[in-house]
């Protein structure tokens, strides 16, 4: 595969003594908070730092928020700088190999405005499988000095997507899986459904080496700009991607969600 921002493991078992590289451990269940933490300490990637998806990638839940409100800009920078971070920094995201969680990285990176992130194409589970090194020693932290630089143009505002159904130049996109969209079953939030003018692509549909193009170009023809939504602001991130990959502008993220959508009263 030669999407731009995938590596290999291949490639990146070549690079784990390059000091240009940050490795960053994404591996989270949602059903056990504490599996990916688990996982991390006993084995990962020699060299690798873990970002936890509720306490590192978005902030606490609050009364008006979705699951997982962004995490505050200043203290997601320093927990990076913590760990290396600097402007020219390629950083390497990875989680089991299904791509949400080192998507939502991939996505809050460029929010940040630290484009230089690559996902490692088949995560965890194909670096294992092809037998590279792995590691259960914590690395030492080490200085960085990113700026952040935050990018408002990849958020779609609550207001934005209410207002999205009746402008014939937007697309909403729900990224959940069809039974969810159609309010048939709804595991996790209050109020089952979706937000009127949304269509259904999930973000399952995307994953490599499914037709991605195939399915953007049958949902996005001719372009429209492009707002994802999920539950909580994360699987989205997979159709935001594959967006790129698929030739289209960069879309923009409705982080609430679902779980934030359905605790307010409808517009």
């Amino acid at each position: 595969m030669s999407l731009a921002n995938l590596i290999t493991p291949a490639a990146l078992a070549d690079r784990l003594d390059d000091p240009a590289l940050l490795i960053l451990d994404c591996r989270f269940d949602l059903a056990q908070p504490d599996w990916g933490q688990t996982q991390y300490q006993t084995s990962h990637i020699p060299g690798a730092f873990y970002l936890d998806l509720n306490r590192d990638l978005s902030s606490p839940v609050t009364a008006q928020s979705g699951r997982h409100p962004l995490p505050n800009v200043n203290t997601l920078t320093s927990k990076l700088n913590q760990m290396g971070l600097t402007a020219t920094t390629h950083v390497i995201a990875y989680d089991q190999g299904r791509l949400p969680y080192a998507a939502r990285l991939w996505w809050l990176l460029r929010y940040l405005g630290h484009p230089r992130i690559s996902l490692l194409a088949g995560g965890w589970e194909a670096y294992v499988q092809a037998g590279y090194p792995v590691s259960h020693e914590i690395p030492t932290p080490r200085p960085g000095d990113f700026i952040p630089h935050v990018q408002n143009q990849y958020i779609a505002s609550r207001a934005e997507v209410i207002a999205a159904p009746n402008d014939p130049d937007v697309l909403l996109v729900d990224a959940r899986e069809p039974r969810r969209y159609r309010g048939e079953w709804e595991p996790i939030d209050p109020v089952a459904g979706h937000i009127p003018g949304a269509v259904n692509l999930p973000w399952t549909e995307l994953l490599p080496p499914q037709p991605y193009r195939e399915r953007w170009q049958a949902l996005n023809t001719p372009p429209r700009e492009v707002i994802c939504y999920c539950g909580s602001g994360v699987t989205a991130c997979v159709n935001l991607l594959t967006l790129e990959w698929a030739g289209y502008p960069p879309g923009r993220l409705y982080v609430g969600g679902w779980s934030e959508w359905c605790r307010h009263p409808k517009p």
